[in-house]
């Protein structure tokens, strides 16, 4: 009798927290299908989806982009994405401000006259038609490159600025179009020129390059190279590694040097780091002595700078106009750079493995595999390890 009284009890328990679970499930469901009528009016509630055909067509981009930025202007109940992100970080989406060179562009009604006049005369050039033909044109590359940094090589320049994170580290909130080719070379060949984002090695830059650039006369620039990724203390913080100000025309040489140059030196571990040459334009002679690190400047902490600071401080007298970076990976001569420039030990952040270890060599080996001789042969390449 006790054994059926407990197994009705156990029975009607189950069902009953079976019955209080249902109902609690049914009231939370029916909570969170609760829906509240919007605020305002919903997008695109006014286009009736079941006549597709009557919806009227835009027929061209043009009406659709002009339809479009309409809709984007007018004021809406709900917040955008644009409203949060302002609410969380008030400088999100702020316009960038152009720091450079004004650009004058030349009228477009006369580039397309020229560009009529050229066209028709290269029509009428019968060695022009016949070396087409015969496939024996040739194009000069200096007058392509001309060109091109005379039309759109600044604003190419300032997105791969932009792709590599330049003015993002250099100029927060600030941009500029570099309008004065630098020409920079550290070899006699075309493998050591500077680009904009090609790899040289800590070897090939170890002294100061040949610098050049179109400059009038009587006009006085600043030249700086930095580099934002190599600071070991601060993320925030540069390496300054040349800086000659109050430069006469195009004559590097014969400028000031405020801060002698130093290689590169990115430590082991940390990948490519980017180094920046900037060109300033200088509205007159300028007082560099607080800039001024006396040579031999091998102290890193002197060392250490902030562009933005420095054209903030100059900012009424230079204006940047010219730019080109490249990166570099270790090598060898980084640890040379630690160790003899900067009178340091070389930071390491990557993980050396130690070369395997094997017992002295004996004379008659017992007890071991046929491959027991492989580990002490006198070459390179072991074959225990294949086998």
């Amino acid at each position: 009798m006790a054994l059926r009284t407990t197994v009705s009890a156990g029975v009607l328990r189950n069902w009953f927290e079976f019955r209080v679970n249902n109902a609690m499930t049914f009231v939370t469901t029916a909570f969170l299908c609760r829906r509240r009528p919007p605020l305002g009016p919903m997008p695109n509630e006014d286009i009736d989806v079941r006549n597709i055909d009557t919806i009227e067509k835009y027929r061209s981009y043009n009406r659709y982009f002009t339809r479009a930025e309409e809709a984007k202007n007018k004021p809406a109940w709900w917040k955008t994405y644009q409203g949060w992100m302002e609410k969380e970080d008030p400088e999100h989406g702020a316009a960038r401000v152009n720091i450079g060179l004004p650009r004058f562009r030349p009228s477009r009604t006369n580039e397309l006259r020229a560009r009529r006049q050229t066209m028709k005369e290269n029509k009428l050039n019968v060695e022009l038609e016949r070396d087409c033909r015969l496939r024996t044109f040739k194009i000069s590359l200096d007058r392509v490159q001309e060109t091109w940094e005379k039309s759109s090589g600044p604003f190419h320049i300032r997105r791969l600025a932009d792709h590599y994170g330049v003015f993002r580290d250099l100029f927060p909130k600030a941009y500029f179009h570099p309008q004065i080719p630098l020409r920079i070379c550290y070899s006699q060949g075309t493998s050591g020129d500077v680009h904009y984002g090609n790899q040289l090695t800590p070897t090939e830059t170890a002294s100061a390059p040949m610098v050049s650039f179109n400059a009038d006369e009587g006009s006085l620039w600043t030249l700086l190279l930095t580099s934002p990724d190599e600071h070991l203390l601060d993320n925030e913080a540069e390496y300054l590694h040349w800086l000659v100000g109050n430069i006469p025309g195009e004559a590097v040489q014969a400028g000031e040097e405020l801060c002698h140059y130093l290689a590169p030196f990115p430590a082991k571990g940390t990948g490519c780091h980017r180094y920046i040459y900037i060109l300033f334009k200088q509205e007159g002679r300028i007082n560099f002595q607080e800039d001024l690190r006396p040579p031999p400047c091998h102290s890193l902490a002197d060392r250490t700078f902030k562009t933005v600071d420095f054209y903030r401080k100059h900012q009424e007298s230079i204006t940047p106009a010219g730019l080109a970076f490249f990166q570099c990976e270790w090598d060898e001569s980084v640890t040379g750079t630690f160790h003899n420039t900067l009178n340091m030990r070389e930071p390491v952040f990557e993980f050396i493995r130690p070369p395997v270890y094997h017992p002295p060599q004996v004379k008659y080996p017992h007890g071991q595999p046929l491959r027991y001789l492989d580990r002490y042969r006198d070459g390179k390449e072991h074959t225990y390890g294949i086998y």
